[in-house]
Order: structure tokens, then C-alpha cells, then sequence
């Protein structure tokens, strides 16, 4: 997976300023031009820069990066929204593409480690993957109330400490801030010299939410408790960057701190993940193995034991002299045909000939609806040429080839019970039925050609007498 976004420090001309990172003077990269001169900065100018834009059509906005043409380490990600005015980070390079992948949709920034707001509503972190809308389910923040620039500036600031860093001597290892707050007044200062510059009151800066009080926050310890795992592996895990394990809400003394309610959502997403999903599934056992594949393996180890010690023509090979390579060999053979003559107990046929023929039966139906004169042709036709085009779709053509040379007797039946249903359905005749099937197992298959024919030769109806 991506590893986390981490921006470097905030542009100059930014609307809305992340806590503790420096500003940065953005004035030779033309924000005001819009999205397609930020582009241009960076696109196809040589090696090492690039730039893009795009639109964000369910809001009116755009995004864009473009690399710094200053320092090629670094360059600039920018979002902006019509009501909200925009956001401008300096980000490394690497990482500008990735943002702008993660803008693609409501989020117009993010704080306290991945909680998002969209202009009205702040929410946590996106860790739950729905695979019904194929995004993460967006979880609201428990009564979360937007900070602005406005809350956060107060008399104590004093501009006069603060600076605004330049690309080409900006240090992308500094630690943040200490007197941000000083930063932050030169910021506003410098903001409300711009023209249409959005009031300090609508400059969201952070979100406060009893979600992210201290006593919500936990450690390692008990992030790890929560998940089933050791400290340590937690520990791996953030050192590698693992963007399954949600960035620190905060740092406390040095040690990341996440809300309760985000390692809640963690926990959650591990249970739903592959690995969460296999470990609901195993048999419990040393081999870590599914079920079903238990009940193989169990299976199998009766039926080799009974072969190998309850057959006393087998068992007496056991005695040295009649271990030789020759006797190996007829034994190995004789249990690979036991599970080569048993695969209808390790994958039913009838369930897979039931599988495959429901699948190439959707494909035509979708070849079918994609063809927009089928309601005025007559329902007799003749050839394949005069009939539309029908696909099966790639893994069902390898499932289908498997079948055939695995099983095919049962492959030849419900291959029959394909062309009859297509007859049935959409007046399809058989020879344009066996076509599309032979061509997609020809094209997608390992049966030879010849093979291929002569199976298929075996399918096509008898000729009529007259």
C-alpha cells in the first residue's frame, strides 16, 4: 500500500495552514494563473519534473502539483475550491502524485493525522473499505468544531520572530515549529495584504473534537492490545511506513498517540482485511490452512495412509531392501492417480458445470443488451454473421478450458445445456453458440487446436434428414 503523506511545510499562499509547518514563499509558482498554468510549470519541462491537473466536478474545484522548477526534490500540491479558496503545500516530490490521488473526491484537507474535512463536515481517517461503492466508508468525527486562523491568532504573537522560508534553502528535515504561533501571525498578516483573500474566520487551521483529547489517546501498547498483535510487530509496522496502521493522531514526549476511536476503526479494518478474513476462516490448526483446504488435506492423508500402510503389497516396501527408486516411483504414482481420479471431491462438477454455464450465459445477456438492434432483427436467423457478437469474458473461457480437460464428460453436458438455453432465451442458434465457445477456449485456453476441434466436433448437432 501507499505509505502516508507527510507535507513539508505550507505555501505563502495557502487559504488554510497546517499547525507546526513553516510557510514557504510559493511566488514564482503561478497559483492566481490556475490549475493548467500550475501544470505547465513542471510538465514535460525535463528530466525529473512533472505537473498535472484535474477537475473536481462534484464540487466546482480542481486540483493540481506541479514539480518546484527551483528544486527538483520537491514540488507543490494545490486544491482548490470555490467557496473554501484553496490549500498549498510543499510536499516531496515523490509524494505531490499521490495527494493529488487522495484530493479526488470530498476531502479539501486533512488534520490530526488523516481526519478530513469537505467544507462542512469533519470525519475520521478512511480505513473501512465498503467494496459495494469501492471507497472507504467516510465515519464522522464525534462533535467536532472547526479551529480557524481567527481562533488560534491572539496578542502574544509576534510576527517580528517569525520568517517565510525559500525553496532553494529550505530544510526538509527540520522539526516543526515551536513558536508556530508567531509563523501563523505572519502568515495572516501577509494573507490579508491579497486581493479576495478569505476572512482568518473561514481559514480553518485544526479541528477539536472529544475524539482527540488526551484521555481518548492511547500509545503502541495498547494500539497493539487492540489489534491482536505484539508491541514490537506494531512497531515494525510504523517503521516500515505500513499505511495499514493509521497515522498518530499526536506525539507526546516522543511517542505517537492515536484517538481511541481511530483504533477502533483500525481494529475494524483488520478484521475485514485478507489476512482477517483468512484468520475468521482457518481450521485452526499448525498448517494455518482454510477449512475446506483442512478437509482436503485430511481427506487425502486417510486416503495415502490407507494406500501406504493398509495395502500389505504396498507396506511391505517399507523394508530396506525394497526401497529402490523404481518402488517409489509406482507408489508416487499410485497416489498421484488417487487424487487425480478424485477431483470431483475437492471441486463438485456439478457445481462448477452450474457455475460456468449462469457465467457465459451473463456474458451473452451483457453482448446482447450492448447491441442496439437486436429488438428489430427477426427472431429466426440465419448464420453467425447475421447474428450480433457474443464474448465470453477471459476467466470464464480459462474456467471453461479447465473444465473441458479436467471433466470432459461433464463439460460436454453442460456445454449442451448452454447452446439449448441461448435457443431458449434469445433464439441464438446452436453453431453460433459453439463458435463463440470454441474460439474463447482457442484464444484463452491451453487445449491445442486440435483438441480444441475435436471436442467441439463432438458438441455439433446431428444434420437433419430431410
Amino acid at each position: 500500500m501507499t505509505a502516508h503523506l507527510y507535507p513539508l511545510a505550507n505555501g505563502l499562499s495557502t487559504d488554510h495552514p497546517v499547525p507546526g509547518l513553516p510557510f514557504v514563499d510559493d511566488s514564482h509558482i503561478p497559483l492566481d494563473e490556475g490549475p493548467e498554468a500550475i501544470e505547465a510549470v513542471g510538465r514535460n519541462k525535463g528530466d525529473g519534473m512533472w505537473g498535472r491537473c484535474d477537475p473536481n466536478r462534484g464540487d466546482g474545484g480542481w486540483r493540481a502539483f506541479t514539480t518546484d522548477p527551483l528544486d527538483n526534490s520537491v514540488g507543490w500540491s494545490v486544491r482548490y475550491h470555490p467557496d473554501h479558496g484553496r490549500t498549498v503545500l510543499l510536499m516531496r516530490d515523490g509524494a505531490t502524485s499521490s495527494l493529488h490521488s487522495t484530493w479526488d473526491g470530498g476531502q479539501l484537507l486533512f488534520r490530526a493525522g488523516g481526519y478530513w474535512w469537505d467544507g462542512t463536515t469533519w470525519y475520521r481517517p478512511g480505513q473501512i473499505w465498503d467494496p459495494v461503492t469501492q471507497d472507504y466508508e467516510p465515519r464522522k468525527a464525534r462533535a467536532a468544531v472547526t479551529v480557524s486562523a481567527a481562533d488560534m491568532l491572539d496578542g502574544r504573537a509576534d510576527p517580528g520572530r517569525a520568517y517565510i522560508g525559500k525553496v532553494l534553502t529550505f530544510d526538509t528535515e527540520a522539526s516543526a515549529l515551536e513558536n508556530w504561533g508567531d509563523h501563523l501571525a505572519l502568515w495572516a498578516a501577509r494573507h490579508q495584504e491579497r486581493d479576495g483573500a478569505l476572512p482568518l474566520d473561514t481559514c480553518v487551521v485544526d479541528l477539536a473534537s472529544p475524539e482527540l483529547t488526551g484521555a481518548q489517546l492511547i500509545g503502541v501498547p495498547e494500539m497493539a492490545e487492540l489489534g491482536g498483535i505484539t508491541a514490537s510487530t506494531l512497531r515494525a509496522y510504523i517503521s516500515r511506513d505500513n499505511s495499514e496502521v493509521p497515522q498518530p493522531q499526536a506525539t507526546v514526549g516522543g511517542r505517537d498517540q492515536w484517538a481511541r476511536a481511530v483504533a477502533d476503526d483500525w481494529v475494524e479494518a483488520r478484521r475485514r482485511s485478507y489476512d482477517g478474513v483468512r484468520a475468521t476462516m482457518s481450521a485452526g490448526d499448525r498448517h494455518k490452512l482454510s477449512r475446506g483446504a483442512a478437509e482436503v488435506r485430511d481427506r487425502y492423508a486417510a486416503d495415502f495412509h490407507d494406500t501406504l500402510w493398509g495395502r500389505p503389497d504396498v507396506r511391505k516396501r517399507w523394508i530396506l531392501r525394497a526401497r529402490n527408486e523404481d518402488s517409489v516411483r509406482e507408489i508416487s504414482d499410485a497416489l498421484a492417480w488417487n487424487v487425480a481420479s478424485s477431483l470431483d471431491r475437492v471441486l463438485p462438477t456439478h457445481l462448477l458445470g452450474n457455475t460456468i454455464e449462469n457465467a457465459v450465459l451473463h456474458d451473452f445477456a451483457d453482448a446482447i443488451d450492448l447491441d442496439g438492434q437486436v429488438q428489430a432483427r427477426p427472431k429466426k436467423r440465419a448464420r453467425k454473421s447475421d447474428w450480433l457478437h457474443l464474448w465470453v469474458s477471459r476467466p470464464v473461457a480459462e474456467m471453461l478450458d479447465w473444465f473441458v480437460r479436467h471433466h470432459p464428460q461433464s463439460a460436454h453436458h453442460y456445454i449442451g445445456e448452454i447452446t439449448r438455453e441461448a435457443h431458449t432465451r434469445w433464439q441464438i442458434p446452436a453453431e453460433d453458440t459453439l463458435y463463440t465457445l470454441r474460439q474463447a477456449v482457442a484464444l484463452d485456453g491451453k487445449l491445442s487446436q486440435e483438441d480444441t476441434e475435436s471436442f467441439f466436433a463432438l458438441l455439433t448437432p446431428p444434420a437433419k434428414n430431410d
